[in-house]
Order: C-alpha cells, then sequence, then structure tokens
C-alpha cells in the first residue's frame, strides 16, 4: 500500500486534532450529566435525553452532533448509574463514544450533598477517504474505504449541589490522553486525545410563586487552547415554560426557550449566532433538546 501524502496526513491531523475535541451544546444547563459523570443520580428519577446540534448551518461539512443519555439513581439514592452515547461528525471524520458512569453521593449537611463520580467507555476516530479529495491523483491511500482507530477512555467528576437551587461542579474527562495512530507503519505520532478540565456552576432564585431565574455557567480549558466560558440566563414560568440566553466568548451569542409538559417530557430550542468571521459564511446554529423523565421513584437495580 502506498503510503500517504503529508498533504493527506495533514488534512487527517487538522481534521481530528485542531477541531473541537469534544462537542458543546448551548443548553448545557439542562443535561450537565452529559460533562459530568458525578451529576447521575442526584436527582429522584432516571432521565433519557436527546440533543441534536447541527452547527454553522450553510457551510459545506459542518459540524453535525448527536448525544443521547440515560441517568438516575439506585434504590440506595447514596449511589447513581448512566451511561451516554454520541457522534460527533465533521467533514470526512466522525468522533464516536459510548460511556458508562457510576456515582457516589455524600450527605454534607441536612440540604447540601456533594456526588464523586468516574465513567469508562470507548472512543472511535473515524476518516472517510472517500470523501478527501487529493491534489495528487495517484495518492489514494484513502479513497476506497474508511480508516478508524478505537480506545479506551476514562474521566471523573465532583458536583457539589443543594437540591434544586445551586450547584457547583467540576470534570475531568480523557484523563488518559491517548495517542491516535491510523497507520501501523507510523513508529510516532503528536496526535493525542488531550485531556480537559470543566468548571460549572448555576443557582436558581425564586423570584415569586411563578417566576424563577437561574443564571449558569461553564468554563472549558484545553491545553493550548484558550479558556472557552460560557454565561447564561434562564427566565422560567411555573417551572413550565421558560426563555434563555447565553454568551460564549470568541464564538457566538444564544437564545433559548422551552417547555415542560407535566413534569415528564422537556423540549428545548437554542439558536447562535456566530460573532467570530465565520458569521460571514454561515446562518447560525440550531440545537434541539428532548428528556424524558420517569419512574420518579428511585429503580431498584438488583
Amino acid at each position: 500500500m502506498k503510503r500517504p501524502s503529508l498533504f493527506l496526513f495533514a488534512v487527517i491531523a487538522a481534521g481530528v486534532l485542531n477541531a473541537q475535541q469534544l462537542p458543546h451544546f448551548s443548553q448545557y444547563m439542562l443535561n450537565d450529566y452529559a460533562e459530568n459523570p458525578a451529576v447521575g443520580g442526584t436527582r429522584p428519577y432516571f432521565e433519557a435525553t436527546s440533543i441534536n446540534r447541527y452547527q454553522w448551518v450553510g457551510i459545506t461539512d459542518a459540524p453535525r452532533t448527536y448525544l443521547m443519555t440515560v441517568s438516575g439513581p439506585l434504590k440506595n439514592e447514596h449511589f447513581g448509574v448512566g451511561g451516554q452515547l454520541f457522534t460527533d461528525i465533521t467533514g470526512p471524520t466522525r468522533r464516536t463514544g459510548f460511556y458508562l458512569s457510576y456515582s457516589y453521593h455524600m450527605t454534607i449537611t441536612k440540604d447540601i450533598k456533594l456526588s464523586l463520580g468516574v465513567d469508562a467507555g470507548i472512543l472511535q476516530f473515524t476518516v472517510d477517504g472517500s470523501q478527501i479529495h487529493l491534489r495528487d491523483p495517484g495518492d489514494n491511500v484513502l479513497s476506497s474505504g474508511l480508516q478508524s482507530v478505537v480506545m479506551p477512555d476514562f474521566g471523573f467528576g465532583a458536583y457539589l449541589y443543594n437540591k434544586d437551587k445551586w450547584y457547583v461542579g467540576f470534570a475531568a474527562p480523557q484523563i488518559m490522553q491517548n495517542k491516535i495512530q491510523f497507520f501501523d507503519y507510523m513508529n510516532s505520532t503528536t496526535s493525542v486525545i488531550n485531556r480537559h478540565y470543566m468548571l460549572t456552576a448555576g443557582y436558581k432564585y425564586s423570584i415569586n410563586d411563578y417566576f424563577a431565574v437561574q443564571p449558569t455557567t461553564v468554563i472549558r480549558y484545553v491545553d493550548p487552547a484558550p479558556v472557552q466560558f460560557d454565561l447564561g440566563v434562564r427566565c422560567i414560568y411555573k417551572n413550565m415554560v421558560w426563555v434563555g440566553a447565553a454568551y460564549r466568548n470568541l464564538d457566538a451569542w444564544v437564545a433559548m426557550l422551552g417547555y415542560t409538559f407535566r413534569e415528564s417530557l422537556t423540549l428545548g430550542y437554542a439558536y447562535d449566532f456566530s460573532t467570530s468571521n465565520i458569521a460571514n459564511y454561515n446562518s447560525g446554529s440550531h440545537e434541539v433538546f428532548m428528556a424524558i423523565r420517569f419512574n420518579h421513584k428511585p429503580l431498584d437495580m438488583k
């Protein structure tokens, strides 16, 4: 087999490494379990969620992300379990992951608890060579199929919370920092799954019996990229209808709205207005959220 040219390797490296390694979501406050395994089981019900994100609509091969999660408490409320499956697609590259999590909740005071959680799973990176058009037509190393690599992954999280009032969380996904090596004959590679650090916080302030305001934030850091943060706020009516806005530095303004039906079915939508130079080439980003709560009493998972 002919070895890939430096041009092709540069394309692969740029697509896999320099792109965003972990998907971000504008409605992060609706499913903080997706970013922190310690959140699993902190609420007295199981919840299944789905998020579909279509970024930078109008740009060919723009990122698309699909995420599904399930999490909740065991019969003994000191323990929680969960799982998530996601696919992140950008052009000819695809990142797929599957994780299972386990958390333990400790009582600090009557109203305050601390949860510690870990997750473990599998990551797969794939490059579809049939979607790559090379300048050198003789360099067809990827034109006839897929190149993929599979690796294990682990993450850790901590979550301090006061029921439905406030929370502060810390998560460190991709602890192992595995190397990505598509071709066996390459003895070394600089392609690495970087460890990320995320800090989240939120507070729900009840104005009266009808309205509440919830400011939230998430701060993300991965070396050597600059710190990225989201600042958001939701205005909630009777725990049923809400509107919100958020700002993501170096990226976008976000408008949000949502509705919860009978405390069981939640629907949300977010629209991102790009603020970077890429705004000249796209019509924004769309994000659709859905959650179903079931079995409000903890399940016996024996």
